[in-house]
């Protein structure tokens, strides 16, 4: 974690099967979609491959992107002990066996080691090393972040928060120089900011900034320094190096509109002085070309130098943040059918929110936090109205009114992202929970995205099995936890005191009651 200077007081201490592919397409095309219950009978990969542009990577954390695919999607490592295991599709072409991570990372959380390739090409994405823009190894995404729903199976994203990122340096079949690929990524548009930058895709092999044309990726977000579109964001462009761009000129291009979906569908074609931008909405609908023309001017022809990067830039900047669910690279510029069929088939994946059984976090409703370990039960989250601490105390019916508005929150929509919560305390001062330097306060809404990000949490299953956890949404890895009565963000055996894998999962779990004031 980065720590800011304070400005206020000192505070406390492999392929598929070829003979039904050609059938598949036409379905696809067609608007067919295959039973969640059963095996596909063709995939993205599937579709590419018919159309003489194949894969040669393809990620996904939620399911099999070719149709015979049974191999692994990724593999998981506890935070607690250091093993790992691997999550595979349910059936060949299917959805991720979620519950073998939720076993193997009980009563601790998982981060994602490994991001497999399906493609066969081996070009497997990994914890991202230091580039010319920031020190490595990156950390790696919390594996239990995005819960999400795919074909009515819970399945989980990959969520980006900054200094978060995979790369893969040394790949097989990924274009370089000025030949041709295409490439998409579905990834969480309630999810972005400006940092530098929320890639997937081709990159340099030496992590650092090698020039205009060295890279080849989607961008996704809400950076504008290089280019941007029109409203205010996020933006599907292009991190071609040494810019960000919408359109065939840098800066604004009003032909890339904000896209926004809750699951979207981001695609980057590009050729010999041609490329574009594809997006659309992931769950419904077809695509948009938002830009479809010749290359900027000086970057034709291209650079490409074959590298896979996620989450982070060609050199690695990593200050960035994102969700992302499945992404491909192709070999050759798909045509429009392949594309129309790939985001049929997107569509027919059945991307949903995943609702968190019977959670009361409702934007407008009050809730008391209650601590779950056998110590504390009777103890709540609870602020300060006489000074900006926030940590656990005990709150019975004969405390004053003053303890149990203290110890009230008022749920609203996160601050920095409307997917989570933001708790504004119900003492009167309008305050805020947010966390500095690890440690918990209640603090007024400042209005900067700072201020947001560190006053956004995402509930979670409890970390102990039962109840709730909330999870900090910029740094993912880390829970509200109580640790000696005081509030902190922490990981489960992390360096700092409050980090003890002692009774974590238990301190980071809270149950929800009836508010007290």
């Amino acid at each position: 974690m980065t720590h800011r200077p304070r400005s206020r007081r000192t505070r406390r201490t492999l392929l598929a099967l070829a003979a039904t592919v050609t059938l598949a397409l036409g379905a696809l095309l067609a608007g067919g979609a295959s039973s969640p219950s059963r095996a596909a009978t063709s995939q993205p990969c599937d579709i590419y491959a018919t159309d003489g542009t194949p894969c040669v990577a393809a990620h996904s954390t939620t399911r099999a992107l070719f149709a015979a695919y049974d191999g692994p999607l990724y593999k998981v490592t506890r935070a607690s002990g250091g093993t790992s295991t691997n999550v595979y599709p349910l059936t060949a072409g299917g959805y991720a066996n979620s519950a073998t991570q939720d076993s193997f990372c009980a009563q601790t959380y998982c981060t994602i080691t490994e991001i497999y390739d399906q493609s066969g090409h081996g070009n497997n994405l990994t914890d991202a090393p230091a580039g010319g823009a920031a020190g490595g190894p990156d950390i790696l995404a919390n594996a239990a972040a995005a819960p999400v729903e795919a074909g009515g199976h819970k399945v989980y994203g990959v969520y980006i928060s900054p200094g978060m990122g995979y790369r893969d340096d040394s790949t097989s079949g990924i274009a370089t120089g000025n030949a041709s690929e295409g490439e998409y990524a579905v990834v969480d548009g309630t999810h972005s900011d400006n940092g530098c930058c929320f890639d997937y895709g081709n990159a340099e092999t030496n992590n650092d900034d090698d020039g205009a044309g060295a890279m080849e990726a989607i961008y996704f977000g809400t950076e504008n320094a290089w280019g941007y579109g029109s409203g205010s964001g996020p933006w599907i462009m292009a991190d071609m190096e040494n810019g960000l761009f919408s359109g065939s000129g840098a800066g604004y291009n009003a032909g890339d509109p904000t896209t926004d979906y809750r699951f979207t569908t981001a695609m980057i074609e590009g050729g010999a002085n041609q490329w574009a931008i594809l997006g659309g909405n992931a769950a419904s609908g077809s695509l948009s070309t938002d830009y479809s023309g010749v290359r900027p001017s000086g970057y034709n022809p291209m650079k490409k130098q074959g590298a896979i990067i996620l989450g982070i830039g060609g050199d690695n900047s990593d200050s960035s943040a994102g969700t992302f669910y499945e992404g491909v690279m192709t070999s050759g510029y798909p045509t429009a059918a392949a594309e129309a069929a790939v985001q049929a088939n997107i569509v027919s994946a059945g991307y949903a929110s995943y609702p968190l059984p019977g959670s009361p976090f409702t934007a407008g409703t009050e809730v008391s936090l209650q601590a779950t370990p056998p110590c504390c039960t009777g103890d709540y989250l609870t602020g300060n109205s006489s000074g900006d601490d926030v940590g656990i105390a005990s709150v019975t019916a004969s405390s004053s009114s003053t303890l149990k508005a203290d110890a009230t929150w008022i749920v609203e929509p996160g601050l920095a992202n409307s997917s989570c919560v933001s708790f504004k305390t119900a003492n009167g001062s309008g305050d805020y929970i947010r966390h500095y330097d690890y440690e918990l306060y209640l603090e007024p809404n400042d209005g900067t995205n700072q201020f947001a990000l560190d006053a956004t949490f995402c509930p979670r299953a409890g970390n102990s099995g039962s109840d709730y956890s909330f999870m900090s949404d910029n740094y993912s890895a880390q829970y509200i936890r109580h640790y000696d009565y005081v509030g902190y963000i922490a990981s489960d055996g992390g360096s700092n005191s409050w980090d003890a894998a002692s009774l974590w999962d238990e301190d980071t779990t809270w149950l929800p009651v009836s508010a007290w004031s």
